[in-house]
């Protein structure tokens, strides 16, 4: 898609009932030593029942993450990160228009357009973005010890990736930086995870 700014036009479309907002263009060890197939593999995974939809109140989630609600995309600051999360050996679906308020047709620096994964930080200055801000705004709180309604314990264990490495520290910390791939796991040891280390990038992000 062209890198040109697109801006979320006060009259949207309305197409089957719903409206569109146009889309844009410390390591630890190896995820090849870590016990499905995910980011941009042949073999896609098997999808988790487990099921976070995008929040109603986006606004309410945004603000809650720290963030402002805009009128239009940032184009200051413009990459993408791609996040996958798998819980118990399972493939969880990262929803379309988190960060984005349809009604209001306003949208936060940090949002996603489809079910593709891919989290785009368009942000009108430079910022560091976070994990844990993208958690907060699905509703999904991420921590030490939490992913969404789990907890760790009861031989349940949560592992972030960044790029195949594996993170310490607390997950929501992690800085979401250009093309990165983000692997959230939570499960037991049992729940064999292939995790991605890479995402197959469409031509334009």
């Amino acid at each position: 898609m062209p890198k040109q700014t697109r801006r979320i036009a006060i009259g949207v479309a309305v197409l089957a009932g719903a409206v569109t907002l146009a889309a844009c263009g410390s390591d630890k060890k190896d995820a090849a030593d870590s016990p499905s197939t995910a980011g941009g593999g042949d073999n896609k995974p098997v999808a988790s029942s487990v099921n976070w939809p995008a929040p109603a109140d986006a606004s309410a989630q945004v603000k809650a993450a720290g963030l402002p609600m805009l009128g239009q995309e940032g184009q200051v600051l413009h990459i993408h990160s791609h996040l996958d999360v798998f819980v118990d050996g399972k493939a969880v679906t990262v929803p379309a228009e988190i960060g984005i308020d349809v009604a209001k047709q306003q949208i936060s620096p940090l949002h996603t357009h489809d079910t593709s994964g891919v989290v785009h930080i368009e942000s009108p200055v430079q910022a560091d973005f976070t994990l844990g801000q993208f958690m907060t705004e699905w509703n999904v709180p991420i921590g030490n010890d939490v992913l969404g309604t789990f907890k760790t314990g009861g031989g349940k264990e949560l592992h972030v990736y960044v790029n195949g490495k594996e993170q310490t520290g607390d997950p929501a910390k992690i800085k979401l930086g250009a093309h990165d791939e983000i692997a959230v796991v939570y499960g037991a040891p049992a729940d064999k995870v292939q995790v991605p280390s890479t995402y197959s990038w469409p031509e334009g992000l």
